[in-house]
């Protein structure tokens, strides 16, 4: 039999069974079904809609803006979250922040693309009061000993006319000097050789107080290659390729550094104790003169110190002759000095040196004549067979008892005479601003006559002009106040005892050297800044030097006529530079007679 729906029931019956039960669980059905899709379309939309709209969030590309003070995450979707600064730690470089589309302009105050520099812990060391070195760190270069300590043990190659090993001794100062005649002291005078610069300023170097191992601080990075030692023994009868070997193997093997890295070779720097000319060959001609690291590319980068720099170029520049004087403790100086402020100075002027005949621009022939007739002048020839010029107590003796030492020209700018001169108390008289004023710009004060006395060489050449005359018109007093700055100067003019440290006193070397780190360090700078030289002109090189703080631009000069020679690719600029080169060599060897 069918069952019948509840609807056809009659009344009666739902009175008497379940119809009132029935009636009840449908209502509560119907209510329990509209609570349960009401709690599902909460959870829908309240709870899995905010976790989805989270959820896109966190699938955006972020990028991260690091600076120094603040950082910040930056979204796709405009949203910045400030993260709080985390404590400030030593990197070496941070990547660039990832580009992105429609980026959010950013908060920091500070571009991180600084941070990106390789250089930045070292710059930071500056500002790190606490360490003595900071900013002053130096790194050097392990070199193979190719390049340097097998060059002493060849000593004798170094020179064609001149035994070099008895002038490598005592760490590059050679043979101690004995005070015979009372000319210097007992102790810090050395026979040294106006070219050891190479070895005395390497062992120098290894007494740096703030010598490090982590290149990555480095204010500046030094090669102790010996490039002077190393031209000096193939210049005479040695081909350019023999001339030419050490210096590429060297810039090959700096190349594939990582410190090299850092700067492209800006922060590197080596020094060579001979002039300029004998490292910038310009052809490839056998018959020209010296090598050319100074053109090579790599060296183009790197800063060179030798004791003569080129007017011309932006890659040299020069530091001090080695004088006889190198000593070991502060008080030595101060006694020398002591001493030479007292000295009775009965010569008005002198000159110690041979003439030129040969060359037709040289005035020596004629400061000679004026010696030779002047009362007050005083002579030390130097020429062949004329052993007392050659003697450091003859040479020193005779600087100590004049008032004004005449340094013309040699055979190329520069005289290891001035340094010996103003060592002993004269004032050098200069008549070529290329013999010292553009050369020792970081060593003498930019402004020459505080110590010093300039006669143009054409006053001499074409005037005649008679130097007793000329210095007879500086008063008394200013004598006096002049020879005090001369001697004021002689610390920085001198090479310490590589083997001892001065304390309060600052010797060439480290002039130099601070030099140096101020160089790399602006240069720093500037490119941070994105400060270019785009109008630098090389050849006005000799002008920059003698700018004062904050000058960036030169213009024309008084002394343009004696830096107007022809150079660069000109034959008569390749003779010129040859022959300089070569006739110092002969006159290394007339010295050596």
């Amino acid at each position: 039999m069918r069952r019948r729906s509840a609807a056809s029931v009659p009344s009666e019956q739902m009175e008497k069974g379940t119809g009132k039960n029935q009636h009840n669980r449908l209502c509560c059905l119907v209510a329990l079904s509209a609570f349960f899709w009401i709690l599902l379309l909460y959870f829908h939309f309240a709870v899995l809609g905010r976790n989805g709209v989270d959820e896109s969030v966190k699938l955006q590309p972020v990028s991260l803006d690091i600076d120094s003070s603040i950082t910040h995450v930056t979204s796709g979707s405009d949203l910045q979250l400030p993260i709080p600064p985390k404590p400030t730690q030593s990197r070496e470089h941070v990547a660039s922040p990832r580009k992105m589309a429609n980026p959010t302009p950013k908060v920091a105050t500070h571009s991180p693309e600084k941070e990106a520099f390789p250089f930045m812990k070292a710059l930071r060391t500056i500002d790190n009061k606490s360490d003595p070195c900071g900013g002053r760190y130096i790194y050097v270069h392990e070199l193979p000993s190719r390049f340097n300590e097998d060059m002493l043990k060849e000593c004798r190659s170094l020179s064609l006319w001149t035994n070099m090993c008895k002038f490598t001794t005592n760490a590059g100062l050679g043979p101690p000097l004995e005070n015979v005649e009372g000319v210097f002291e007992d102790t810090g005078w050395y026979a040294t050789n106006q070219f050891a610069v190479d070895v005395i300023f390497n062992n120098r170097m290894k007494q740096y107080e703030c010598l490090t191992r982590d290149s990555s601080i480095a204010a500046a990075v030094f090669v102790p290659f010996y490039a002077g030692f190393d031209i000096a023994r193939y210049l005479w009868g040695y081909n350019i390729s023999t001339r030419d070997a050490a210096s590429l193997d060297l810039v090959d093997w700096l190349m594939k550094r990582p410190e090299w890295g850092i700067m492209g070779g800006k922060d590197h720097f080596l020094v060579a104790g001979r002039i300029t000319w004998d490292f910038r060959r310009l052809s490839e001609e056998e018959s020209d003169w010296g090598n050319k690291l100074l053109f090579l590319p790599a060296a183009k980068n790197m800063s060179m110190l030798v004791v003569e720099s080129s007017p011309w170029n932006a890659n040299d520049f020069g530091i001090p002759y080695p004088t006889y004087f190198h000593p070991a403790k502060d008080a030595d100086v101060f006694v020398w000095q002591d001493r030479m402020r007292k000295l009775e100075r009965k010569w008005l002027f002198s000159f110690a040196g041979a003439p030129r005949p040969d060359n037709p621009k040289s005035i020596r022939g004629q400061i000679i004549d004026q010696c030779k007739t002047s009362k007050v002048g005083k002579l030390l020839e130097c020429d062949f067979g004329e052993s007392k010029c050659h003697l450091p107590s003859s040479i020193m003796q005779m600087f100590q008892s004049s008032l004004f030492c005449l340094q013309p020209q040699g055979d190329s700018y520069t005289r290891r005479s001035a340094f010996d001169s103003m060592l002993a108390g004269c004032i050098p008289v200069f008549f070529h601003p290329g013999s010292a004023y553009t050369q020792y710009t970081w060593h003498l004060p930019k402004n020459y006559t505080k110590y010093s006395v300039f006669i143009p060489e054409d006053d001499i050449r074409k005037s005649n002009i008679s130097i007793e005359e000329r210095l007879l018109q500086i008063p008394p007093e200013q004598v006096k106040i002049m020879r005090e700055n001369v001697i004021s100067l002689i610390p920085t003019l001198i090479y310490a005892d590589p083997r001892s440290k001065l304390e309060t006193l600052k010797d060439a070397f480290d002039v130099s050297v601070q030099a140096i780190i101020d160089k790399v360090t602006n240069l720093r700078k500037d490119i941070i800044e994105g400060r270019t030289d785009e109008g630098f002109i090389e050849e006005n090189s000799w002008k920059y030097a003698l700018l004062e703080e904050g000058q960036r631009e030169v213009g024309p000069h008084e002394w343009d006529p004696f830096f107007s020679k022809p150079k660069g690719e000109n034959s008569e600029s390749t003779d010129k530079s040859a022959e300089v080169a070569k006739n110092s060599w002969k006159n290394e060897q007339r010295n050596q007679s």
